[in-house]
């Protein structure tokens, strides 16, 4: 089974921590060279030097990936250090309440740039060197592959996280829509939809309240929440040639979670 990236270069946003970390760990063992990307510069840094002093090839960039010079610049430096891009993993995502009625507590815009807007205006960056990649080379079959990072919220919806469900969907069909679009450019698009993972988030809320805990596991039909590593390895086949004529797909880690329709105990 070819799960070795040996020679390729991912860039991974939401590093910092929680899956995105769990990602981005993954890939270097997978072979290839990493750029862990996040604001959050200090756990960042941290992880990134754990990475370089078990040899692994990785480097580390914080910004405000909300801004668009800041995704200028993410890609610039993958290039200036390993030449290539052809990996991208849209990592970076928050969580947050909203409020549909009340303008002043809905966190729209805020929520929507930072869970949608990143990822697609990272992806037009990294898809566009790709296909110059494609160009200055050869004609590989595989171009690259990007792989967003969603959620059940989509399908499971809370009233108060209405501004998260939106942005899930919203992902979910950026990645069908750009699978389509790069297809004939040799690039494949999907996504992972998320549930039931331990995230820095659901470790948070069950921090907060110890009952959730096992109420997730309840509503999770294998009983069980799942670990970061698990979504990771669902990246890391979509990475690699395993999965070369997979494209606009979301594949759900969740447990089961969708199947049961239990929306009164929240999944993430």
């Amino acid at each position: 089974m070819n799960y070795n990236l040996s020679g390729k270069t991912a860039i991974v946003t939401g590093a910092s921590n929680g899956v995105g970390l769990a990602i981005a760990q993954l890939l270097c063992y997978a072979g290839a060279n990493v750029v862990l990307a996040d604001k959050n510069e200090v756990p960042l840094n941290e992880e990134t030097e754990l990475l370089k002093e078990k040899g692994f090839n990785v480097i580390a960039f914080a910004g405000d990936l909300t801004k668009k010079l800041t995704l200028n610049n993410l890609v610039a430096t993958a290039i200036d250090e390993f030449e290539t891009v052809e990996i991208l993993v849209n990592g970076y995502r928050q969580i947050g309440l909203s409020d549909a009625l009340n303008p002043e507590k809905d966190n729209f815009q805020k929520l929507f740039d930072q869970n949608f807007m990143v990822s697609f205006r990272l992806s037009q960056v990294v898809a566009k060197k790709m296909i110059n990649q494609k160009n200055m080379e050869d004609n590989n079959r595989d171009t690259g592959s990007i792989i967003n990072l969603s959620s059940i919220a989509d399908r499971l919806i809370l009233p108060e996280s209405f501004a998260y469900s939106i942005c899930a969907a919203s992902v979910n069909q950026l990645t069908k829509s750009l699978a389509v679009t790069l297809a004939d450019k040799g690039i494949r698009v999907n996504a992972i939809a998320m549930g039931s993972i331990m995230s820095t988030t659901l470790k948070e809320m069950i921090r907060e309240d110890l009952d959730s805990h096992d109420q997730v596991k309840e509503a999770t039909p294998l009983k069980r929440i799942g670990e970061t590593s698990e979504a990771a390895s669902a990246v890391l086949y979509l990475a690699s040639p395993l999965s070369s004529f997979t494209t606009g797909q979301i594949i759900t880690i969740d447990g089961g979670r969708t199947l049961t329709e239990n929306i009164k105990v929240s999944a993430y």
